[in-house]
């Protein structure tokens, strides 16, 4: 039988999938975001949180915002809290219907990790996991954060091993319940004296389970008429070159000058930071007391009762949204220009080989990890997606974690992680060559050289709608 190359099997898959769901989904394969279709996803996106509690339960709310964003040209949405037992169908479903995807936090002012004592437990993981229930089966969900800016001073360092640690537990329980492979990640602070090593020691590990599928970073440094080089985005994007997990900023929108300009859009999403970064979100959608707002629903009420539920803060949080001007049109403007095309899926896949892990930061007056110590564990096994489900083909693959229907796992294994205090014997890390041919790196959240093989022409119809269903079933 004739082969069929991968090209012809993504719009296969593709197809499949516009048949049956509104909306594709989104995969992070090395350092990038995919559609299903092989496009590469570039975030445009709104930090979205109308309420402390759960701002995706008033759909009528929802399709008034979804809509208007659609204006502004926004494709994403960033939500910090919700409540797991809340329905969210309508909400989600507005929001797919004008393309608009969610990246979500799983923690919540009670389950967050804090830098101060830090520690993962049973009770912290059981709240991230209903959350990842209520969650996973939206096609416009496009990540898992971990937490939001645990590491706030150099000394809150100490708490980066228990952010890997919920990475690696919360991955092994998506595994375990045979959901899609959902990118988990972390959004961080941007502190000077942490940068660049949290974001490399997240990335950094021998085991692919103890790494993040993609790192954010909120910053705030382009303000005003700044440029490339005075708001200091070009360290950022020196320190984030060649980074093997997507990076974005998981808020941005300096508001020191008025009014805010965007001009930091144009950077993002040129070079030479668009082969490296996957836009960003702008911080916020609503007007609070902290003045980022881009819309608002009404005049201020600093002396409404308290039976009128829906104003905070003097702050009015539901009703029709009317655009802050000019930010929201500048916003608008600078996103009409900017809709880059990046790579091929097809065309990348081919390159993943070369992807090789940052050193792992060694401790030093202002990074105390130590990277050869085992992560905090809560005693549970590992549960890897089933390799037995890809598709196979010859050579060697850097894909051997990844499931063909929703990380349904055949069996699981242990983590390499021991020791509730993050203590005990070390690991190695990094590539076994400096040949990126032959590299054992295993991408955490991606294809390797599988990817880019041709399949057999005899492959089944069932396969191929597994392959789907799975989100292209080639990465973690």
């Amino acid at each position: 039988m004739p082969s069929l190359p991968w090209s012809t099997i993504s719009l296969l898959l593709g197809s499949f999938s516009l048949t049956a769901n509104a909306v594709q989904t989104i995969s992070a394969v090395g350092s990038k975001f995919f559609y299903e279709d092989g496009t590469q996803y570039f975030l445009k996106g709104i930090a979205y949180q109308l309420i402390p509690e759960d701002p995706l339960i008033d759909v009528a709310q929802c399709k008034r915002d979804a809509a208007l964003m659609g204006e502004l040209g926004a494709n994403s949405i960033r939500v910090y809290h919700v409540d797991p037992k809340a329905n969210h169908d309508g909400c989600m479903k507005a929001f797919a219907d004008k393309g608009i995807y969610l990246f979500l936090d799983l923690d919540t002012f009670d389950t967050a990790i804090d830098q101060t004592t830090p520690k993962w437990t049973e009770e912290q993981s059981n709240a991230f996991k209903a959350v990842m229930d209520a969650f996973h089966q939206y096609d416009n969900l496009a990540g898992f954060f971990v937490g939001n800016e645990i590491l706030t001073t150099k000394e809150g360092s100490p708490a980066a091993p228990y952010v890997l640690a919920a990475v690696r537990d919360m991955k092994s329980y998506r595994n375990k319940k045979h959901y899609r492979n959902i990118p988990i990640g972390y959004s961080a602070a941007d502190i000077a004296e942490l940068r660049p090593m949290l974001q490399n020691y997240l990335a950094c590990r021998d085991d692919a389970a103890e790494r993040v599928d993609f790192f954010a970073l909120n910053a705030y440094e382009w303000c005003g008429d700044a440029n490339y080089k005075t708001s200091g985005y070009v360290n950022l994007q020196a320190q984030a070159k060649d980074y093997p997990v997507p990076i974005f900023f998981s808020e941005t929108g300096c508001n020191v000058a008025r009014p805010r300009l965007f001009t930091d859009q144009h950077a993002i999403f040129s070079d030479p930071m668009v082969d490296t970064w996957s836009g960003s979100i702008v911080y916020e959608w609503i007007q609070e007391t902290n003045d980022y707002g881009l819309i608002s629903y009404g005049p201020e009420e600093p002396n409404a009762p308290a039976t009128k539920t829906n104003v905070q803060d003097g702050f009015v949080r539901s009703g029709k949204p009317t655009p802050i001007q000019p930010d929201f049109d500048n916003l608008k403007a600078q996103w009409a220009t900017l809709s880059p095309k990046g790579v091929p899926f097809d065309d990348y896949v081919k390159t993943t080989g070369q992807i090789k892990p940052p050193a792992c930061p060694a401790p030093t007056g202002g990074w105390l990890v130590d990277a050869d110590k085992p992560l905090p564990t809560l005693g549970d096994e590992f549960h890897r997606p089933a390799e037995t489900d890809l598709p196979t083909g010859h050579g060697h693959s850097h894909g051997k974690e990844e499931s063909g229907k929703d990380g349904e796992s055949s069996g699981s294994s242990s983590s390499s992680s021991s020791g509730s205090d993050g203590n005990g014997g070390s690991t190695s890390h990094g590539p076994s060559s400096s040949d990126p041919s032959s590299t054992d790196y295993e991408l955490s959240n991606g294809a390797g050289s599988l990817a880019a093989r041709p399949f057999d022409g005899a492959m089944s119809l069932a396969v191929l709608v597994c392959s789907a269903v799975g989100g292209l079933a080639l990465w973690l």
